[in-house]
């Protein structure tokens, strides 16, 4: 790479720092916590009283109480009873023993005291950055810069999502229109930020545009031909309830599916288009068919896994949905066209279009792209 590239490659970098720090301070437009006299605050469980608890079998319903001293916030060093709601979920409760550090809501009266304590749930976050700490360190060892590079693209990837994505959608806008916006900007800006600024990284976009926009269409007309409702989104129904009663699911569902394809599509665009790249760049003698069959055969290799990547992503969210069909001798039949079995095999199926023609999209532009006797 010359000094030339290297500048160009360095600030793009910065930019994309740049941009992704203004994306993680920008407001959203739905800050204002509807507990307006509440804040939430880390506490040390220091005793509790299990004797309101019911057991049923499994299942336990009542309250626990809770002894806590609060460990951060403005009220640290409170000690106070707190309560833990318990509505007979194996998913949503827990039960507190004391030692264990837990994430409350402390409710205030128009004074500011603290006259109440709801136990939300177990403190994690401290885990959850260990974790995310090893994850960086691991990708750094592995790939040096490029794993800078690659934390920067994800970053970005989430904070679009979280900062732009969803509050667009809630603020009325079109939810499948969005979907597909969001995604053209993390593939044109995700690519170059992973491989560089060069007739690679474009290929790869170009390609994976393309086959975006194929996805897209065949997730709009999929979702109505086979009358799927958005309401089979975990969820959905709840935004309803708080109050977005115009939001179209249906819509969202499209979106979602072209949008959950999106990492495997580009994943895909980039080996062919990378591997068209080495060739010209170690054979420039090449022929436009040769690079061709090359990028098909890289292609063709990589399918099968990001399919299969696919199948297992959808299907292990379902499993426990697919054990109960078994379990209950449920019918092939009335498995296959249940609603959420349904959508499982629309996002599978167009998901898995938009991976099969990205190969020979990225390699016939690959061969316009890679003229001449180097690929940048």
């Amino acid at each position: 790479m010359n000094i030339s590239a290297k500048r160009r490659d360095a600030a793009f970098i910065l930019a994309f720092a740049i941009t992704a720090v203004i994306l993680l301070i920008i407001p959203t437009g739905f800050e204002r916590s509807i507990y307006i006299n509440a804040t939430g605050a880390r506490a040390e469980v220091i005793a509790t009283d299990d004797s309101t608890i019911i057991q049923t079998g499994l299942f336990r319903s009542g309250d626990q109480r809770c002894r806590v001293r609060v460990l951060s916030g403005e009220h640290k060093g409170l000690e106070m009873d707190g309560v833990n709601m318990l509505s007979g979920s194996l998913r949503d409760d827990k039960v507190f023993v004391p030692g264990d550090t837990a994430w409350v809501l402390i409710e205030r009266d128009e004074a500011g005291t603290p006259v109440f304590i709801n136990m939300i749930d177990y403190f994690r976050m401290d885990k959850e950055l260990i974790l995310a700490a090893l994850f960086v360190i691991a990708l750094i060892a592995f790939s040096g810069l490029r794993g800078i590079r690659m934390m920067l693209s994800f970053a970005f990837a989430f904070l679009s999502i979280w900062k732009v994505l969803i509050p667009s959608i809630l603020h009325g806008g079109n939810p499948m229109l969005m979907c597909l916006l969001t995604l053209l900007l993390l593939t044109l800006v995700t690519l170059p930020m992973v491989s560089g600024i060069n007739r690679r990284s474009l290929a790869a976009i170009l390609g994976s545009v393309s086959a975006m926009l194929i996805t897209f269409l065949i997730s709009i007309f999929m979702t109505h031909f086979l009358r799927i409702h958005g309401s089979v989104l975990e969820m959905s129904e709840s935004l309803l309830y708080c109050g977005f009663m115009d939001l179209d699911l249906t819509s969202l569902f499209s979106g979602v599916v072209c949008l959950s394809a999106g990492g495997a599509i580009m994943d895909l665009s980039i080996d062919v288009s990378a591997a068209m790249w080495e060739i010209r760049e170690h054979a420039p003698s090449a022929s436009g068919k040769e690079l061709f069959r090359s990028g098909m055969e890289v292609g063709r290799a990589g399918v099968g896994t990001q399919i299969t990547t696919l199948l297992l992503a959808y299907m292990g969210s379902y499993l426990t949905l697919m054990m109960v069909y078994m379990a209950q001798a449920t019918p092939v039949g009335n498995i296959l066209t249940s609603k959420s079995i349904a959508a499982e095999i629309l996002q599978t199926l167009a998901g898995s279009f938009g991976i099969v023609l990205v190969t020979p999209l990225t390699a016939l532009i690959g061969i316009l792209l890679f003229r001449g006797r180097t690929a940048r």
